[in-house]
């Protein structure tokens, strides 16, 4: 999922779909007579220059069609997005995280694009997760994992141990945090913090345990404080900063965290993140295998789509739409102007047509999917509804833990009930 940190209100989405059935349609021709299609998307200035150019090539290959980029940061695009859904007003083709996905269309908001994009180039189950309830609502932009990285010069500056990514496990990234954090006088910190729902679901597949069953959590009240338990070693070992600190550093951008200001060794990433990461941090950094919990007969790690392109139900302009999305999935040439900023191209040729274009971070990115491939479990189909809120409802619990306002036992069983609860619907 991307980087940012601040979901959407579930109340403010859950208000706004309501309207949704009663909307009428997106789309225009411009007064020229061409076609309109508005394209929401989130992201830097960076992924806007890119953007730009890929629409561009779209439009100069169909000269009919004029494509409108509606680009928002990631903290205000779902609240955007939910407003103009329930203003009738959603853009033509709209850019959708996984979390986001069923709660779109299983009110009605999405169109059905089978058929209507040629996939046929797109590991079957990579596309499977766009499905809901046996429609394909959303097609894959590209591919990321969730793991660690790490600036191997921070490791050694601080006379530690680097890690076999092979066999360390959790006990040893703590060890590994507090050694560096002492190692440098202070000057870095072994990690940052992070309650990004990702890492919880790689670490219950460690225990068995899947993070959402059905339309409810499917882990455990143990599971929870065991994965609680790292973060405290962290803290009380100062292998990660306080609670204070780690709080406040949560909403920051790459460029302002610990590992992209060179004042942290480790975090826990997107692959897609890598490259600006590196940018941010001006270092080699490297990407390295989860830690496991002690005898796990898996690394949890899996593939998933870094985000969708999905279309409005209500497009008047629905095959310009369709034939949007199919250029951006499937172009070559817009390929090689996007590279791998919205994941590595779902799309097997476009991949191996860019792959050599590919900035070095990102080369290394392709290596390590390439490497880890086999370990990695299937992706994860779409989550249950609600699961927008879930990062922000793990943050606000493990606060409440690690500044003591709450113990594990009852922090636990409180977030799963409140979570069972808003899944439910």
């Amino acid at each position: 999922m991307s980087s940012g940190k601040k979901i959407w209100s579930a109340a403010l989405l859950a208000t706004a779909m309501l309207a949704v059935t009663a909307a009428c349609g997106s789309g225009e021709s411009s007064t020229d007579g061409k076609v309109k299609l508005r394209f929401a998307y989130w992201g830097s200035d960076s992924r806007r220059e890119m953007t730009e150019a890929a629409i561009a090539k779209f439009e100069e290959k169909n000269p009919n069609i004029d494509v409108e980029g509606e680009i928002s940061d990631f903290p205000s695009y779902y609240e955007r997005l939910a407003t103009q859904v329930a203003g009738r007003d959603a853009p033509d083709v709209i850019t959708l995280e996984i979390r986001a996905v069923r709660e779109y269309a299983e009110r009605g908001a999405l169109a059905d694009l089978a058929s209507k994009v040629s996939a046929a180039d797109i590991d079957s189950k990579i596309l499977a997760t766009g499905v809901v309830d046996g429609k394909q609502y959303a097609i894959p932009s590209g591919v990321n994992s969730f793991t660690m990285v790490i600036n191997p010069a921070l490791v050694k500056r601080a006379k530690a141990t680097p890690p076999d990514d092979s066999s360390w496990t959790w006990e040893d990234f703590v060890e590994l945090c507090s050694d560096v954090t002492a190692g440098t006088g202070g000057k870095v910190t072994g990690t940052q913090l992070s309650w990004n729902p990702a890492y919880l679901q790689i670490y219950a597949a460690q225990k068995g345990e899947l993070l959402y069953n059905g339309n409810k959590l499917g882990i455990t009240p143990q599971t929870l404080k065991d994965w609680w338990a790292i973060t405290q070693d962290l803290i009380r070992t100062k292998g990660s900063p306080t609670a204070d600190k780690s709080s406040e550093l949560y909403d920051a951008g790459i460029e302002q965290t610990l590992i992209g200001t060179n004042t942290g060794a480790t975090s826990l990433i997107w692959t897609n993140v890598l490259g600006a990461a590196t940018k941010a941090s001006g270092q080699e950094l490297e990407l390295v295998r989860m830690p496991k919990i002690e005898g796990a007969q898996t690394s949890g790690m899996f593939l998933q789509p870094a985000m969708f392109y999905t279309a409005s139900a209500r497009s008047e302009n629905a095959a310009e739409a369709a034939k949007f999305i199919d250029f951006m999935i499937n172009d070559p040439e817009v390929g090689g102007i996007v590279l791998s900023d919205r994941g590595l191209p779902a799309n097997a040729k476009v991949l191996s047509a860019v792959s050599d274009k590919l900035p070095e971070a990102d080369q290394k990115t392709l290596a390590f999917v390439n490497e880890v491939r086999g370990e990695l479990a299937d992706p994860p189909a779409a989550p249950p509804k609600g699961s927008s809120a879930m990062e922000g409802i793990l943050r606000r619990y493990s606060e409440e833990v690690i500044f003591n306002r709450m113990t594990p036992d009852e922090a636990a069983q409180k977030l799963i009930t409140e979570s069972n609860a808003l899944l439910a619907g």
